[in-house]
């Protein structure tokens, strides 16, 4: 089985009417302002997981500032995720700065998202370290679900959409909640490969051939432990064939390949197989 953990589907109407989206959200503007920019709906993404043979696919939602873009886009999730038959698995969006966060995490919650990511604290304004840190951690306990961040890795080189969560912000909020299943997107940050005691967390490989290349690239993959890597693409940014070609150029061993292109996610969602 071949689950990509981190995909971006949003409702059409965010695709047709994308200007309308740029001018009222600055997170959205920074990374879909480029009319190049590529926006996928799930219609794409289950054309690419038909092409390069993906079985499940994780969508996850975007940091909207507006709760009513928050609702909207969890709504289409939701929907799609009850229509797939298991294809695509939803993780519902949320904006802890907002009042109403609670209860739109406990509608999502009963409606079957599985976690809440693409976590982005600090583009939302919210402190991941303060209170509406410990009332996501509370209700990610209440009702089982798993944390995925966009963790933004010390130095690094510059992209739309670079800043989320700083890796050692991630780092102790995983501390400090251990008994939470947690994921750092792209890699963590390289959160493995930094001096100390990294936290049990997960990684995914979101967009690792922006990121890191070569050498570096399978020096940070091969720093997580062996049980936490997950294949995440981060489609449509990149095609979910060519990570899963870049997985297997660095786990050319059939047992470690499986295990990071859909092994460790089936164990981590109850899938089985």
């Amino acid at each position: 089985m071949i689950i990509d953990f981190h995909t971006h589907i949003f409702p059409p109407d965010v695709r047709d009417n994308r200007g309308e989206y740029v001018r009222r959200d600055p997170t959205f503007a920074e990374m879909y302002g480029d009319p190049k920019a590529k926006i996928a709906t799930a219609e794409d993404l289950r054309r690419s997981m038909e092409a390069s043979g993906v079985d499940v696919s994780v969508a996850l939602g975007f940091g909207w500032q507006s709760h009513e873009d928050v609702v909207r886009h969890n709504r289409y999730l939701l929907d799609i995720a009850t229509r797939s038959d298991g294809a695509i698995i939803p993780f519902a969006t949320i904006n802890m700065a907002d009042a109403r966060a609670a209860a739109e995490i406990e509608r999502c919650a009963a409606g079957g998202v599985r976690g809440i990511g693409e976590l982005r604290p600090d583009n939302q304004g919210w402190d991941l370290l303060g209170a509406a840190g410990e009332r996501l951690a509370a209700l990610a306990r209440a009702h089982g679900l798993l944390l995925l961040f966009h963790v933004t890795e010390p130095g690094g080189r510059g992209y739309p959409g670079r800043h989320g969560c700083a890796m050692d912000r991630f780092a102790e909020f995983a501390r400090r909640n251990p008994d939470i299943r947690m994921i750092g997107a792209h890699l963590g940050g390289a959160l493995h490969t930094h001096d100390g005691a990294a936290p049990d967390v997960y990684a995914d490989t979101a967009a690792q051939p922006f990121l890191y290349r070569g050498d570096e690239s399978e020096q940070i993959m091969r720093a997580v432990p062996p049980g936490r890597l997950l294949f995440g693409s981060d489609y449509p940014l990149i095609s979910q064939q060519r990570q899963i070609d870049e997985i297997a150029r660095v786990f050319p061993d059939d047992s470690e390949r499986d295990a990071v292109l859909g092994g460790n996610a089936a164990r981590l969602l109850g899938l089985g197989g």
